[in-house]
């Protein structure tokens, strides 16, 4: 057998163990402090160690397939967790998960598609798996605020909501103002991200191109296709989300379900 991959793999995995450095100055900083965070930063730091190198071996395998199915599997799974994680942010969404899951799916799949259909990215495992994870990432966490920021702000305005039904307006017309403010809050700090993008950080996709020997110019290309990639994923799942809420938070008689926001 040979293991010629796993003595290069042990090779490349010097720099980053010696990075434990950094990681170690926390833990002494805490404990020194009397924080209490030194066994959970210990944990978070073997636990992504271990994530990131499965998922490297899971990568490498995927790249070496010509079979498109393995990029479909690779891009569900991911949805899946993101759709889980941010069910869980939007807890008291009733099907929370579900309607997490569906809305990340659809607006990165939307997204997806247009880039390939553009040109953009060719369908191949490298490019469309890494492209994938960041916009599920993003997606995951505007869909799973903005879920939880529209049941929390109904909760809070029942009354108005209410009133606005009594008067023979749809859940839609009810709550518009609700859902403007989940979905403003939940998409600034995507637009914010775009509007300093470069000027305080360098972000992470064109970091990793310059480090890789990219010139600066090739760099920037890749970076603006991935901020509006961002923007319109987000967006789509965003309000995706929104109108898959409406059907657990009203009863077939355009009432709100109380038993939705009754917990806190």
């Amino acid at each position: 057998m040979d293991w010629a991959w796993l003595v290069e793999f042990l090779k490349g995995m010097i720099k980053p163990t010696a990075a434990l450095a950094v990681v170690a100055m926390a833990v002494l900083l805490s404990y020194l402090q009397k924080l209490g965070l030194e066994a959970e930063m210990a944990y978070s730091i073997f636990r992504a160690f271990l994530q990131l190198s499965v998922i490297g071996f899971v990568l490498q395998f995927i790249f070496n397939q010509k079979n498109a199915v393995w990029i479909v599997m690779a891009y569900l799974f991911m949805v899946s967790v993101a759709g889980y994680t941010a069910g869980q942010r939007a807890k008291h969404v009733p099907r929370g998960k579900y309607v997490a899951g569906m809305s990340i799916m659809a607006g990165t799949s939307i997204t997806m598609f247009m880039l390939v259909i553009l040109r953009v990215f060719p369908f191949t495992p490298r490019y469309i798996i890494p492209v994938a994870g960041m916009m599920v990432g993003n997606a995951m966490t505007v869909t799973g605020v903005t879920m939880k920021k529209l049941r929390d702000d109904i909760k809070i305005q029942m009354s108005l909501v209410e009133t606005a039904l009594a008067l023979g307006a749809t859940p839609r017309q009810a709550t518009l103002q609700q859902v403007k403010r989940a979905l403003v809050i939940a998409l600034s700090p995507v637009l914010d991200n775009a509007k300093t993008v470069g000027l305080i950080s360098l972000p992470g996709a064109m970091t990793g191109l310059i480090m890789g020997g990219a010139s600066p110019l090739e760099a920037i290309q890749l970076q603006i296709v991935v901020m509006n990639m961002l923007i319109g994923a987000s967006t789509v799942s965003s309000i995706m989300s929104t109108y898959l809420c409406w059907p657990s938070f009203f009863t077939k008689a355009y009432q709100l379900e109380t038993k939705v926001f009754s917990s806190d």
